[in-house]
Parts: C-alpha cells; structure tokens; sequence
C-alpha cells in the first residue's frame, strides 16, 4: 500500500484521507496512543477535521467522554457507529455538536499493540451507511487491513526514535524503575511507588544493567539517559 512509502507526517496524512475518499467518507483521524506507567497517556494525531471543529476534537475530555473511543479503548472489534450510539450512551448532544461539522456516522478500530501502544483508526461522514451487508462488511476489512500498513508508517514517522518499540532493549517497567533510580530513590521505596515487591524492583534494575552492559545502576541509569530511554 502507499501508505507505507509515507516519508513525513503531511505524506501520511494525505494517504489516510485519501484511502478514506475512496471508501466514501470525507473525514478521518489515525491515532496513536502510547501508555506510560507512570502519567497520562500520550496521544499523536493525525486527522482531517474541519478548524472550527478541532479545538473540541482535540480536547483530552472528548475522548474520555466518546463512545467510540470508549470502545476502541477497551476493544479489538470495529465498531459501526451513527446516532444511536451516542443517545444510547447519553452523550445524545456530543453527537449533535460532531454532526454540524460532517461526523454523522462511521466505523471505528483499534490496534492493541506490544510496549503500551495503540492505534485507533476511524473514517466519518454525513451520509447513511451502506444498508447491503456484504458491502459494509467489505469496507470494514479493508479498514482493518489499511490500519495494519498505517500503524506500520504512523510508529515510524509519529514516535520518537527513543520509543520506538524494538529501539529500546528495557522493558517499560525497567525504564521506570531506572527513573526512579535516577530520582535517588532505594529499591524499596520504587517497589512501593510501582506496586511491586522489593525484590522484583532490585530485579528490574539488575536486568536494566546486564541489558545495557552495566556494572551497576548508577551507570545504568547514566547509559539510559544518554540513550534517551528515560529524561
């Protein structure tokens, strides 16, 4: 797909909105989500909406009040949505407020990923659904399909090299207690701010250390530094 030849963020987003025209919908949104341990969530979007709209677009309550995020949140299954999804959950005028600007209907899907990532992929628009159901099951798949290749670019020219997955040779909760660490925090006081024993925290420092060819956790923590893996 040419998605994957996408080599900037403006490239990318012309190859979503494109793939969307082509299955009929005028609006779409690609984004990635990344967890962090310790903090909010880290959301990196790529979308086509209208100016006059993007300020609610963007707001973090938005998503922690949509129904459909709600849904690609905690699910792998696309979810077809109209108004009804909305009243239903009775965010009735959330939905009023989306459709003045073309958000009357859509198919929302989220890939859940390695690492504490996500990526969430919905396409709109202002007219019905197709009403044949061999023909929506079709642009579903070709959704899903899309959003596969779409990840695959959106990781690679959205997330900072440090994050990448496969960049990083620690495990989320080591960089986190590698973190702490560098805060001058003991082993039992990291075991107490993470939830986890004593032993497992000393654990996760001395795998931090043999996978960064450390001798101790002080060179540890300066290695990761240098490398980017904690700030």
């Amino acid at each position: 797909m040419s998605v994957l030849q996408a080599g900037t963020r403006d490239e990318f987003q012309g190859e979503i909105v494109r793939f969307a025209q082509q299955l009929g919908f005028e609006k779409v949104s690609a984004t990635t989500v990344i967890d962090h341990f310790l903090g909010e969530p880290e959301f990196i979007a790529v979308d086509n909406a209208p100016v006059a709209y993007r300020e609610s677009f963007e707001d973090p309550a938005n998503f922690r009040a949509d129904p459909v995020m709600q849904h690609c949140k905690r699910q792998s299954v696309p979810i077809i949505w109209n108004q009804g999804t909305y009243t239903t959950s009775g965010q009735g005028e959330k939905w009023e407020q989306q459709a003045r600007f073309g958000y009357h209907c859509g198919i929302g899907l989220a890939l859940h990923l390695p690492d504490g990532k996500h990526f969430v992929l919905g396409v709109e628009r202002d007219q019905p659904l197709p009403m044949d159901r061999q023909e929506l099951t079709r642009i579903v798949a070709d959704l899903q399909l899309f959003a596969v290749h779409a990840y695959e670019s959106a990781s690679r020219i959205l997330i900072p090299a440090a994050q990448e997955p496969g960049m990083s040779p620690l495990t989320p909760r080591e960089v986190e207690t590698l973190r702490w660490t560098m805060d001058g925090k003991t082993a039992w006081e990291v075991g107490n701010i993470l939830g986890i024993s004593e032993r497992t925290a000393v654990l996760h420092v001395n795998n931090a250390m043999h996978k960064l060819g450390c001798v101790n956790k002080h060179q540890a923590v300066l290695k990761a530094l240098r490398m980017g893996l904690i700030r």
